[in-house]
């Protein structure tokens, strides 16, 4: 997807508990990754001379086609980005691209193809500009096309730090990494175009080490690559990999650095958004997204290496993905609400990879419920992987239909979970067992524009320009208006988290089931800065939970005016079933227990984490233990 844009942990474990846990004891010795899509994406070129674009020796280069598209009869087509031009056989964008070339020779790095792996590194490195900088796209003849259409920033693809110059560190990374004792002058080659990549982001990214920008009241890091923790994760994992592998003092200087940068995207607590999650753009304190988000498993690569906490990629794995789970998966975009609903390989991927990477038995335990998606634990009921011809679909809507095309990205992020399942057999045999129809019960959107009174708006355009409206529209109140929603009955409290625009001056009174829920001040939280627009979309966490039984909420505008986008409910616990399994997230501020129906083991995590407690289940309804802001597995 390509954008225009060692921590000590508390607690200690409960009588009985044990440190380890375990997954099933026995394991199928079918192997999941299957390379034969990737292969069939894969050919080779042999690129007319271009100034300042040269490899290692000679020979035609390994590049990859970026989609594949399935036709009528079950075969599939490979293609490239953009209108295609059949007279002079070029693409708007390109046929391939450095984003899918470099994440493809991870794929295969990690899986021991390393003559592959070296082909397609020589078509990555051909890319590289003399800069340091890497130009996006290439033609099926070999020509570059720094200057895509649909326009890609920056443009030229070469001219500034962007997304495909940080996937480009990351292979060559992992490339130096896997290459250094078997072939020595290419990773020597390799290592000299890191360096060359890493001079780069020095010189246009950390020269801006140790300053901070403000988004809207919020401090943030000002030496991330393109303002993403997102996309300076997967440098990060590249730079982690070749550090470790002896790279070098400068290397391990902005490694750091970077490392630092993603950590102070942390943000929110178990109850307020964004529920101790990574935020994944310094430009907006308001959008989360699954794609790409590859910030815990970055920090616990760079922790591995340098010896650095990775206190926040345990809060966004613990705390966070059990939430998001049982809101039903890794969806594209929450922005602030859950808008984008659309689920795709590169959102799973970087969820699993995260778990996977901090380790936590619970972790990996959690891990099998995210991995499980590729099976049919996913909204549409179906597999999303076929492990028969290496395949893996580009997505699923949000209403469950499957995109059934099969592209470059898609493939690559499946297989970079199979592999990873491959390596822990009992945690994919897990993954498969839960593969039966699942149903998350947990946080709800109810629309603004749903209300009784008020008045509904509806703006130009539903993207602010750092958040979106979730519907596309909103509800505005004057000061002594009221508007009132109907909400689904729950026996449970739920916390009640209005999306307003705090843009002020306003003030709203909330009130449900015959109590105060909560007031609300409308001002702006601090300075604008960088951020693109005025005012920002919140989900404000009233502090007192809706009552069980309750269907009506009310709000008052007591001054000023409000704009008020959705309401988010979260119950006390939020669940996930699949298969025989249930997961179970708190948002309470203690201890409780749930009824469940299934299973013959309860693990209860603490906030952390960390196992508190292991009970045995004896069949019937049983009440499990959850702990306050932590998660609860049933297998």
């Amino acid at each position: 997807m390509r954008v225009a844009r060692r921590t000590v942990l508390g607690g200690a474990l409960a009588a009985g508990a044990a440190s380890t846990v375990p997954l099933p004891a026995a394991a199928s010795s079918r192997r999941l990754t299957n390379l034969d899509h990737l292969d069939y994406l894969r050919t080779t070129v042999t690129p007319p001379a271009q100034v300042g674009h040269s490899t290692y020796g000679p020979g035609p280069l390994g590049v990859l086609w970026t989609y594949a598209d399935r036709q009528p009869d079950g075969s599939y087509k490979r293609i490239g980005g953009g209108t295609y031009d059949p007279v002079t056989d070029t693409y708007g964008q390109g046929a391939f691209n450095a984003d899918d070339i470099s994440r493809a020779a991870v794929v295969y790095l990690r899986a021991g193809r390393l003559s592959v792996a070296r082909d397609l590194l020589r078509g990555l490195t051909y890319l590289q500009s003399p800069n340091g900088n890497v130009v996006l796209w290439m033609q099926p003849d070999g020509t570059l096309n720094p200057s895509a259409e649909p326009v890609e920033l920056p443009d030229p693809s070469d001219s500034g730090p962007s997304y495909w110059l940080a996937r480009t560190v990351w292979a060559l990374g992992e490339g130096y990494a896997a290459f250094r004792q078997v072939d020595r002058r290419f990773a020597e080659f390799l290592r000299d175009r890191l360096e060359l990549a890493l001079a780069a982001l020095e010189r246009q990214v950390l020269v801006r080490y140790g300053q901070w920008n403000v988004v809207d009241g919020r401090r943030v890091p000002a030496w991330l690559i393109v303002n993403g923790a997102d996309a300076t994760s997967e440098a990060v994992l590249g730079l982690a990999a070749y550090v470790g592998a002896g790279g070098s003092a400068r290397a391990r200087r902005a490694l750091a650095q970077f490392a630092e940068g993603i950590a102070a995207m942390s943000a929110g607590t178990s109850r307020s958004w964004p529920f101790r999650a990574l935020l994944p753009w310094a430009e907006s304190i308001a959008v989360w997204h699954a794609w790409g988000a590859q910030m815990p498993s970055a920090l616990a690569a760079a922790s591995s290496v340098l010896r650095t906490s990775i206190g926040p990629a345990i809060e966004d794995t613990a705390g966070f993905t059990p939430l998001l789970m049982t809101a039903g998966g890794p969806d594209n975009g929450w922005l602030p609400a859950p808008i984008d609903r659309t689920q795709i390989a590169y959102g799973v991927d970087a969820r699993l990879q995260g778990l996977l990477a901090v380790g936590l038995p619970g972790l990996k335990q959690l891990a099998a419920f995210v991995a499980a998606w590729y099976f049919g634990a996913n909204r549409a009921g179906q597999a999303m992987y076929d492990a028969t011809s290496g395949r893996t679909y580009d997505g699923i809507s949000g209403d469950g239909v499957i995109n059934r095309n099969s592209g470059a990205e898609s493939t690559i992020h499946g297989l970079l979970s199979m592999l990873a399942l491959d390596a822990r057999p009992r945690l994919a045999r897990l993954a498969q067992e839960l593969a039966g129809a699942v149903t998350p019960a947990g946080l709800q959107v109810v629309e603004g524009e749903s209300a009784t009174g008020g008045q509904v708006v509806t703006p130009p355009s539903a993207w602010t320009g750092e958040s979106q409206w979730s519907s596309g529209a909103y509800v505005a109140l004057s000061a002594g208006s009221t508007a009132e929603w109907t909400v689904p009955a729950s026996a449970q409290p739920r916390l009640v988290l209005p999306v307003v625009n705090l843009l002020g001056p306003g003030r709203t009174t909330w009130s449900g089931g015959g109590r105060t829920l909560g007031t609300i001040d409308h001002a702006a939280p601090g300075p604008q800065g960088i951020s693109a627009a005025p005012g920002v979309l919140q989900p404000i966490t009233l502090g007192t939970p809706l009552p069980p039984y309750a269907t009506r909420i009310k709000a008052e505008a007591t001054a000023g005016t409000a704009q008020i986008d959705a309401l988010l409910l979260i119950p006390s616990i939020s669940t996930l079933s699949a298969g025989n399994a249930v997961l179970l997230s708190s948002v309470d501020a203690r201890a409780r227990t749930y009824p469940v129906r299934t299973g013959t083991v309860a693990y209860s995590y603490t906030a952390n984490g960390v196992l508190h407690s292991r009970r045995r289940l004896t069949g019937g309804t049983s009440h499990v233990l959850v702990q306050p802001g932590g998660f609860t597995i049933v297998l």
